[in-house]
């Protein structure tokens, strides 16, 4: 397999997030940034995140290539839990690139963060999702009914997968 990392989003990143983002074939991700300048300043926001413990995100790069990206948001309630959230270029899905990324991203979260739970959570049609937490021995704890709205504004379930230490 090519190899595949992780590295901290840069403001260099925005023309390429923005492409992927903008596949109309992301079913399954409320996408924010409708320009440019959108995903600009949400990268610009990026290392403050990091610093109050917020967010991590990262750039997952396919043998230095920016593909997507995955990022870890942590439970301001309960600071043990993070939830994962990823997405790859639509040429890329179906290859095993976002099961490895979540595996480097869980080395991060555990080690470097101390955390002991990490969740991640899909639609409940996102099968695709679904196999990465089951090839990453994520347990599907649960459904969680109507918990947020999709593009078309229709409220959608969505499955909890989870991983503890």
């Amino acid at each position: 397999m090519s190899n595949i990392s992780l590295r901290y989003q840069q403001l260099k990143d925005a023309r390429q997030f923005l492409k992927i983002l903008r596949n109309p074939n992301f079913l399954y991700l409320a996408v924010k940034a409708k320009t440019l300048q959108d995903e600009e300043k949400w990268l610009r926001a990026c290392p403050a995140k990091r610093r109050k413990n917020l967010e991590w995100n990262y750039a997952i790069l396919l043998d230095g290539l920016v593909i997507g990206a995955i990022g870890i948001k942590i439970n301001q309630f309960r600071k043990h839990i993070g939830e994962i959230g990823y997405f790859v270029a639509e040429e890329y899905w179906g290859r095993g690139i976002t099961t490895q990324a979540v595996k480097l991203v869980e080395q991060k979260a555990f080690k470097k963060l101390g955390l002991s739970r990490l969740e991640i959570v899909m639609r409940a049609e996102n099968y695709a999702s679904e196999r990465v937490a089951i090839k990453n021995n994520y347990r599907k704890e649960g459904k969680l009914r109507k918990l947020a709205k999709d593009r078309q504004g229709i409220w959608r379930d969505f499955w909890l997968y989870a991983k503890v230490l």
